[in-house]
């Protein structure tokens, strides 16, 4: 059964969604989060090691960054960036590599082309034709194609949901049905209807009811495999907090046994917690690339 949008949402007016869903007014040292994550992750490339802007395809933005595993066989953690689907960069986005591939994992970072230019239901083809080019490839730079986890954070954590609803073999006949184990995602849009009524989204979305109902995580059917962990800040705005307990009940606890909002982590914060090592979020990644 595919869930139904909650009514209240629908009888909010523009500025109570862009109350609800400007981040950045909601965080107003959004910047600094921005500026340190950009000099992390120039310092994660020179470091390296690390291959840039490989193709995945031939569309705009169709480029990814690997970061190689320690050594063969490793776990795979592909993570998708955020920026509500019009905004940032995977290179904004190294600094998440190096927390993880010390632990031995190989991290792959997929870039994807920007709204208004496409939309999202093209943009989340695009992911997944880097998700299916990681389980081709991944083998050369250490990785183990049999233990892929994609991530993502805000609007890379819809993305990286809807990678568990993929049809692989619809989008590549080559790749296995169960090509991808599991998923984390991280403060999650995963019914678009409210970005459709947020006036300071919906000039570069664009979308239409269609485009919701093909590309809203909680509106499809819940996977006949794979494992969800989704997680939120407790202080952001009770429409992301509601934005991650719908696919719970939406998908059910088989699916997604994990469904948290961490103490003190605002939509930037959370981020942070990912890489930091005593963090229950960096915990959880770990563990599902484990599994």
């Amino acid at each position: 059964m595919l869930r139904r949008v909650e009514p209240e949402t629908k009888l909010r007016d523009g500025a109570w969604h862009d109350a609800m869903y400007n981040n950045r007014q909601l965080v107003p040292e959004y910047a600094d989060y921005f500026a340190r994550w950009t000099s992390e992750s120039a310092r994660a490339r020179a470091q390296g090691p690390c291959e840039l802007d490989i193709a995945y395809g031939s569309g705009a933005g169709e480029t990814l960054d690997v970061f190689p595993a320690p050594s063969g066989d490793a776990p795979v953690l592909v993570f998708v960036h955020g920026g509500y689907w019009r905004a940032m960069d995977k290179s904004e986005h190294s600094f998440v590599a190096p927390a993880f591939t010390r632990d031995g994992a190989c991290v792959v970072l997929p870039n994807y082309a920007l709204c208004p230019a496409v939309t999202i239901p093209q943009i989340t083809l695009q992911v997944a034709r880097a998700v299916a080019w990681t389980w081709h490839h991944i083998g050369r730079f250490g990785g183990d194609r049999r233990r892929i986890v994609v991530a993502g954070h805000s609007a890379g954590g819809h993305l990286a949901t809807m990678m568990l609803a993929c049809l692989w073999q619809q989008l590549d006949p080559a790749v296995p049905r169960d090509l991808l184990r599991s998923a984390l995602a991280i403060s999650p849009l995963n019914d678009l209807d409210p970005m459709m009524r947020t006036p300071f989204l919906q000039e570069s979305l664009r979308l239409t009811p269609e485009q919701v109902a093909q590309a809203s995580p909680a509106r499809l059917p819940a996977p006949r495999q794979g494992t969800l962990y989704t997680v939120a800040g407790a202080a952001e705005s009770t429409e992301f907090h509601r934005q991650n307990r719908m696919i719970q009940d939406a998908w059910g606890p088989r699916r997604v046994p994990v469904c948290e909002l961490l103490a003190g982590r605002n939509h930037f914060s959370v981020l942070d917690a990912l890489v930091e090592p005593q963090h229950r979020l960096h915990q959880l990644a770990l563990d599902l690339l484990r599994a």
